[in-house]
């Protein structure tokens, strides 16, 4: 294998272990000083290649090539509190690391062609999360517990994009990108208590009753997306980046059981899982010298996400109805970020921003995928290495708030409920080059 293949093993692995900390489970890492302005102004600014990620066109605004590439490790804060039936609210525990922190690593190249035409390809992901709840069913080992709500569940995606840009005159430019994305999804229940769905083995000495599992995912498949993009120019202080991005519907396969009573559990062909749509529009303006101003508006079309279906499936030999393996009916949710960036001389910049990020939820609560209105405190720094090379560092504070999720557990036919909170920090680095 060569030494690239071995870097792209690396990177996939990495990527698709994401746990993130924007809205629903969407990730914001792609570059260092994204994260420090708060991602505000992303689709305009262009000050290394990541910019891709975020608006094709804004390539166009390099005149050599250029290479980006970093790690963001976010080091994640999941809590999981006071889990109980909602008739009879006497907690059965708490979770305080639901998630597991993770370092997601980017990689971003740009060659401009000529004057008008710039390619770029990016490796990196738009979407991961992942939490783990089973212990809690650990503390309680023999009451019944709403075991459909506590487990494992994870959704990933890793994202290979190709992009080109045309600059049709001095204020506008356009460009598009085609996304291969490798995404899946891991869910696994298990029972605790033996009164709900047991096996019982009658040719053991006890006749003794077994756990089974309520449910066994895990799935990937690809899919293929894209991006069009647009940056506008009123002159070379002011301009205004907008984008689209199309997310793909996946079919994914793997192990695919569901236990819906009897001694063996319904196997399914392909899981169905939907990814959210994104628009943004981003402006970025040089006030002067020293000091720049940068802001973005971006919604997130979650109501896509409205559940995962399991489909193709069979009991034995007989067929069994498509069905949805978790619903979630989300709606649409928009962030909102301002920043500014301040060049104190030719080798130093620092930056700072603000981001407010909307929380998807609708009627629909999730133990599984907690989510919340989250703020965003950021900053970060450049340090130019020599004409052609710069470092950029970024920190992100990322505040939620306990949020009260009321869910219906099915094997218990009653509603749970819980306290809920993700905040997380994120530190990142970033190698950028033209040459």
């Amino acid at each position: 294998m060569t030494n690239l293949k071995k870097l792209s093993f690396a990177i996939a692995t990495t990527l698709l272990s994401t746990q993130t900390f924007a809205a629903g489970f969407q990730v914001n890492a792609q570059s260092a000083n994204g994260i420090g302005r708060a991602w505000s102004g992303d689709a305009a600014i262009a000050d290394n290649a990541a910019v891709l990620a975020r608006n094709p066109a804004a390539m166009s605004m390099f005149k050599k090539r250029a290479f980006s590439g970093g790690i963001t490790y976010a080091a994640t804060d999941v809590e999981v509190r006071d889990v109980a039936w909602k008739t009879a609210p006497v907690s059965f525990g708490h979770n305080d690391s639901a998630a597991e922190s993770k370092a997601i690593p980017n990689l971003f190249y740009i060659h401009p062609y000529s004057d008008k035409i710039a390619f770029g390809v990016g490796l990196f992901s738009n979407f991961g999360t992942g939490t783990d709840n089973k212990v809690i069913l650990e503390q309680n080992p023999d009451r019944v517990m709403p075991t459909d709500l506590l487990g494992n569940t994870e959704v990933t995606t890793i994202n290979l994009n190709g992009s080109i840009s045309y600059k049709i005159n001095e204020h506008v430019s356009l460009g598009f990108g085609l996304d291969i994305i490798r995404g899946g999804g891991k869910l696994s229940r298990k029972t605790t208590d033996p009164r709900q769905f047991p096996v019982c083995i009658k040719n053991t000495p006890n006749g003794d009753c077994q756990n089974v599992d309520l449910v066994n995912v895990d799935a990937t498949g690809w899919g293929i997306g894209g991006i069009v993009g647009a940056l506008f120019q009123l002159n070379e202080n002011n301009r205004w980046g907008i984008s689209y991005r199309v997310s793909p519907e996946f079919k994914a396969k793997g192990d695919l059981d569901l236990f819906a009573g009897g001694l063996t559990p319904a196997s399914f062909d392909e899981l169905i899982l939907p990814l959210p749509n994104i628009f943004q529009v981003a402006g970025f303006h040089q006030v002067n010298d020293k000091f720049a101003v940068h802001y973005t508006a971006k919604l997130t079309q979650w109501s896509r996400f409205d559940q995962i279906t399991l489909k193709g499936g069979k009991l034995g030999k007989n067929p069994v109805p498509d069905r949805p393996l978790k619903v979630y009916e989300w709606k649409d949710s928009w962030l909102y970020s301002v920043g500014g960036t301040y060049t104190i001389n030719d080798t130093w910049k620092v930056r700072a921003g603000y981001m407010f990020d909307n929380s998807v939820i609708d009627k629909i609560t999730s133990i599984s995928l907690p989510d919340s209105d989250r703020n965003w405190y950021t900053a970060g720094v450049s340090y130019k290495l020599n004409e052609s090379s710069t470092i950029d560092f970024g920190y992100a504070n990322v505040r939620g708030k306990y949020t009260k999720v009321d869910e219906y557990s099915k094997p218990a036919n009653a509603n749970a409920i819980a306290f809920t909170k993700g905040s997380a920090n994120y530190f990142s680095v970033q190698y950028s080059r033209e040459f």
